[in-house]
């Protein structure tokens, strides 16, 4: 299930996320739930669903960190 806008991320994302850093989960999971849609693209017994989350995830700490507060903040 792509997601379509920011609005449509999951709280657990957009609570914690700051704009710029879900526009990069929002496309990585796309890619991703295009990419691994069928079980043989995927690796372990991951669902569709957990391997664009985990993607999604990925793609974000390329560019953005945890501050010590908890807060993520983009990388320099």
């Amino acid at each position: 299930m792509p997601y379509r806008q920011l609005n449509d991320l999951p709280d657990s994302v957009q609570d914690v996320l700051p704009n710029h850093a879900q526009e990069i989960y929002q496309e990585a999971f796309n890619n991703a739930w295009n990419t691994y849609a069928r079980p043989s693209d995927r690796k372990g017994n991951d669902d569709r669903e957990t391997v664009a989350h985990k993607v999604a995830w990925s793609a974000v700490k390329h560019s953005y960190t945890k501050s010590n507060r908890g807060d993520w903040v983009r990388k320099h």
